[in-house]
């Protein structure tokens, strides 16, 4: 009777959200665990067999520091961003479309979802950020949007890499956040879901309990003030502000280390993350 209580509170949304497009970012830390991955690609699967157009946008921060160490390369970030020379892009190159990517969609066609990879460097224009320590970090400002529709379209999950090209055919590494938040601002999904190992937007990190559940686009500015969004979350939250800006109703940041939290978000009344709105 639980089971049947729950299918029932989920069907007006399996409704509402049919034929919708939803984006989702899965951040590198996620994937470090066997069972939080297969648990969050459960739900994503599920999200892909009720009829909604499912985007996965992923990132692979951990499996590129691994890399970058075993290659002799130390880590930095200035601002919640990844340093980036011309030795660290090739190893990021590598280890988000030849290892992140490639094992993300094994993993779906698993699930017996049509998922199919879609690299970045192939969907976003980017320019350098204008730093001299960071690089080659880059923006996204173009996006061609036929083949992610195509693919879409056909019933085929795109699932995309957050590597970018330069006018001038260098390769820029995007923060997949931004990425992300970029993508779903120019496809104008329904929902925009960043799944991550943190519960949603704490005011105080070190509290789990003092988590914000839902957060409205004018408050940001003073919470950016005050450093409750900092590091690793500015690039969330600002990407967040211009999907919501350009007519994305809903972002929510989801804990990907809770059991099918993405369903959990979606399809019941309470939800659980945070819910950004205008």
């Amino acid at each position: 009777m639980n089971k049947a209580a729950v299918l029932t509170e989920a069907l007006p949304y399996i409704q509402d959200f049919c034929g919708s497009t939803v984006l989702v970012k899965v951040g590198g830390s996620v994937m470090e665990s066997e069972a939080t991955l297969d648990s969050l690609l459960a739900d994503i699967a599920f999200m892909d067999a009720v009829g909604m157009k499912v985007v996965l946008v992923h990132g692979g921060g951990k499996a590129i520091s691994k890399a970058l160490k075993e290659s002799g390369i130390v880590p930095q970030f200035v601002d919640g961003l990844r340093v980036t020379d011309a030795a660290s892009m090739e190893i990021v190159r590598r280890t988000l479309n030849n290892e992140v990517n490639t094992d993300l969609v094994r993993r779906l066609q698993n699930t017996k979802t049509n998922a199919r990879p879609v690299h970045g460097n192939w969907m976003f224009a980017a320019e350098k950020i204008e730093s001299p320590d960071r690089g080659f970090v880059g923006e996204p400002v173009g996006v061609d949007l036929r083949i992610v529709n195509e693919m879409l379209d056909a019933g085929i999950m795109p699932v995309i890499t957050p590597i970018a090209t330069g006018a001038d055919g260098q390769l820029y590494n995007v923060n997949a956040d931004s990425a992300a938040a970029f993508l779903a601002k120019e496809l104008k999904v329904r929902k925009f879901a960043l799944v991550s190992d943190v519960p949603g937007l704490l005011r105080d990190p070190e509290d789990p309990a003092s988590l914000m559940s839902t957060l409205k686009l004018s408050d940001v500015a003073a919470l950016k003030a005050d450093g409750t969004i900092s590091g690793g979350m500015l690039p969330k939250i600002e990407g967040c502000e211009r999907a919501i800006e350009a007519g994305v109703k809903k972002v929510h940041l989801v804990d990907g280390r809770m059991p099918h939290s993405l369903l959990l978000e979606i399809f019941t009344r309470e939800g659980v993350g945070t819910e950004i709105t205008e």
